[in-house]
């Protein structure tokens, strides 16, 4: 199955939405590209988009502001546990240093012959800094961080399983990515013509107690893929439910894409979306983008009741 592309977006159950706001656009130099609320379920939360300028596909972090609730995730196995982001080459000096300013711990280490920063957001999710040499997406310039250090987009993603073997037979035969390199504990997988934004990595861990699979700070909720068009979409979810995946949704209308899930054999979510034409400029031209609030067509109506229940956020 050739549909699946790369990483569209990554999608986070944070802490306040304060903290998570600042982490991403002060200190990782990402924009704010819209500003909404999670459109499933009674309790309002914030949904926060952030990414490049354009708010490209494959750049895009989005985030589910929890502390207002009090719920608090569970990281363990069966979910996505680090986030990772492409960087120059040489890039990792800067950003141990601005990890440092901001009162944030880091760690160099490298993975299939790749040097990497891991830290930490707030809410304690991991992340990875990976210096792409293969990624061609220019990199986010704003003050205080240049283009020969910025961050490009999402580069994968790392998902902790107790077994090993589903996931193995998922993203091959299920997924259709191929696998391109084992270390350790890890193995990693690329789809189409591989590199940064289309890499996931599985670690084994069989002795990690399940994680969380509700809404819930701290944790990662889902991994969106790319695909073209409905037609696409219907396909993917056809294929998988002919294999026997049949925990796979129907089509959810996110106002800027549509989206369907699908539960991996090592419980991670799964997402396969497609934006619509417009994306986010629906309702906020390229340069306004994020500056307001924003809610789709069949919410609106409840505007000041959602605002009035929301955590307070200075944006």
């Amino acid at each position: 199955m050739g549909h699946i592309q790369g990483h569209h977006h990554v999608t986070l159950c944070v802490g306040g939405a304060q903290e998570d706001y600042d982490f991403h656009t002060k200190l990782l130099g990402l924009r704010s590209v819209k500003k909404t609320v999670l459109f499933d379920g009674k309790a309002p939360f914030y949904h926060l988009y952030y990414g490049n300028y354009d708010g490209d596909p494959g750049t895009l972090i989005t985030t589910f502001p929890m502390a207002q609730s009090g719920i608090q995730g569970r990281r363990g196995s069966g979910q996505i546990k680090v986030i990772q982001c492409s960087v120059p080459v040489g890039a990792l000096d800067f950003w141990a240093e601005r990890l440092k300013s901001f009162g944030i711990d880091s760690a160099r280490t490298a993975r299939f012959g790749v040097s990497r920063l891991a830290f930490a957001h707030p809410c304690g999710i991991q992340y990875e800094l990976v210096e792409a040499e293969n990624d061609s997406r220019p990199s986010i310039s704003v003050d205080g961080i240049n283009k020969d250090v910025g961050i490009r987009g999402v580069h994968g993603v790392i998902v902790s399983v107790r077994d090993r073997e589903g996931m193995d037979d998922f993203m091959d035969q299920g997924f259709g990515w191929r696998k391109t390199g084992d270390e350790g504990d890890h193995t990693q997988y690329e789809g189409g013509d591989g590199g940064s934004g289309r890499v996931v990595e599985v670690v084994h861990e069989p002795n990690l107690p399940q994680g969380s699979w509700t809404f819930g700070a701290g944790t990662v909720h889902h991994c969106a893929f790319g695909v073209n068009s409905a037609s696409e979409q219907q396909e993917v979810k056809d294929y998988l439910e002919g294999m026997g995946y049949t925990d796979v949704s129907d089509s959810k209308d996110r106002n800027y894409f549509h989206s369907v899930y699908f539960r991996t054999p090592g419980g991670a979510l799964f997402e396969a979306a497609y934006s619509v034409p417009e994306s986010f400029e629906k309702d906020e031209n390229l340069a306004a983008l994020g500056t307001e609030f924003q809610l789709p067509p069949w919410l609106e109506d409840q505007r000041d009741e959602l605002l009035s229940k929301l955590e307070p956020i200075e944006f």
